[in-house]
């Protein structure tokens, strides 16, 4: 006779054989459970398996420099090196005493969806109201609201690249096919309608940011209205990523505009993250659709119930003229380390830079220096303790000969980067 095939069992089932003559069956399909569930409660998701966001090891190693030697200059953040405005932090140690600070409306408290509404009006000349705008925990939380709310498993979203690693890994882990435009220099890193007419269908969506990050670099206003009219004709949902306004530069060629300007079925995103200098406190909001919203407050209750309180009291002190008369002083700074890094880096060889419209970044080419950037930003941390942040992390066919400088730290930073990079690269 042949022999009896051997039946599959799970590790679990075969680790309970031994025992099982011994203990209750109610018993022993419990146990059978527990560790099915010891068994997999390790692995991670497909949906985790995104590529990290590699500036954070530079952090890491940054934090471990500072302890070593007490050196490091940090030109990989992407945040101000300044706290929140005056104003607002008087109004948080008021709210603290005098506010419950639980819970709050989904979409935020009235009075600061009032405030950013005045602020876009103000700043635009657009109508917008209070019911437009849906306050988030952060920029990213809007984000990742928005690609939930708008956007299946399979939809085809497009994105810039050079760009925010998070656009295309947050997409990613959602189910969304991402698409990257290659966006050079002859579009000013930049997508344009004429690449969206380029595609083989219209995509779900499109994400874009004016002033960029890594690049800094600025829509121009006519071709922001021609891609916003594009999208409304073709279904193509336009995620405008406005974080950076608010931080912009004399001699840019392109000037600040908002895809509300054009197409009020686009999103807005905005942020009290950069200009505002409130990054850690974790607040952003949306200019939404009107049919998106539903959505997005069906989301939002479940998945946060509401931003952070306490940010919220604060940030309502943000857009008033006393803070914005401080915040425009951090703008002036920024401008005037922008011009030591675009003056200095060439006198380093480092002669291939992005138009810096905007945001406090300056993206350059390091092609001749090497073909690792992750590994040369490290090299230059150890000689120099200058935190650079490497470009794969927002270029996936490029980045490895690109970095990021940062120059939102203090002028005097800017200036001592500068001669201890000219010590690395030309001594």
């Amino acid at each position: 006779m042949p022999p009896t095939p051997r039946t599959r069992c799970s590790p679990a089932r075969r680790a309970l054989s031994s025992i099982a003559p011994t203990i209750d069956p109610i018993e022993r399909r419990r146990a059978h459970a527990t560790m099915l569930y010891r068994l997999s409660v390790s692995r991670e998701s497909r949906r985790s398996t995104i590529p990290p966001f590699y500036v954070m090891d530079v952090w890491k190693a940054a934090a471990q420099r500072a302890r070593s030697h007490g050196d490091v200059l940090v030109l990989a953040a992407g945040q101000p090196s300044t706290p929140a405005p005056v104003p607002v932090l008087r109004a948080t140690k008021a709210a603290i005493d005098a506010e419950l600070l639980g819970y709050t409306e989904t979409f935020g408290i009235l009075p600061l969806r009032e405030a950013i509404a005045e602020h876009h009006r103000d700043t635009y000349g657009y109508p917008v109201d209070a019911d437009d705008v849906v306050v988030t925990t952060g920029s990213s939380g809007a984000f990742t609201l928005i690609f939930l709310a708008a956007f299946d498993v399979g939809d085809t979203v497009v994105v810039a690249r050079p760009g925010y690693p998070a656009y295309r890994n947050c997409l990613a882990a959602l189910g969304c096919r991402v698409v990257e435009l290659d966006c050079g220099a002859e579009t000013r890193f930049q997508p344009t309608v004429a690449m969206l007419e380029a595609l083989p269908q219209p995509p779900a969506g499109l994400v874009v940011a004016s002033p960029a990050n890594p690049t800094g670099t600025m829509i121009d206003p006519a071709e922001l209205a021609a891609v916003a009219r594009w999208c409304e004709a073709h279904g193509t949902l336009l995620i405008s990523d406005e974080i950076y306004h608010g931080i912009t530069y004399a001699g840019a060629s392109a000037g600040t505009s908002s895809a509300w300007e054009t197409s009020r079925e686009s999103v807005v995103i905005g942020s009290v993250s950069k200009y505002f200098s409130m990054t850690g406190w974790r607040l952003g909001w949306m200019l939404a659709p009107s049919a998106l919203r539903p959505a997005l407050q069906r989301l939002a209750s479940n998945m946060t119930v509401c931003p952070p309180a306490i940010s919220q009291y604060a940030a309502l002190h943000a857009f008033g003229a006393e803070a914005k008369t401080e915040l425009d002083g951090h703008v002036q700074r920024y401008a005037t380390n922008r011009r030591l890094l675009l003056e200095g880096l060439p006198e380093l060889g480092i002669t291939d830079l992005a138009p810096a419209d905007g945001a406090f970044y300056a993206y350059a080419d390091i092609g001749h220096l090497t073909d690792d950037s992750r590994k040369w930003c490290s090299e230059v941390l150890d000689h120099t303790g200058v935190a650079l942040a490497p470009g794969v992390d927002f270029d996936t066919v490029s980045g490895h000969r690109k970095v990021r400088f940062s120059f939102a730290g203090a002028t005097a930073d800017i200036e001592d980067a500068l001669v201890r990079l000219r010590h690395y690269l030309c001594d």
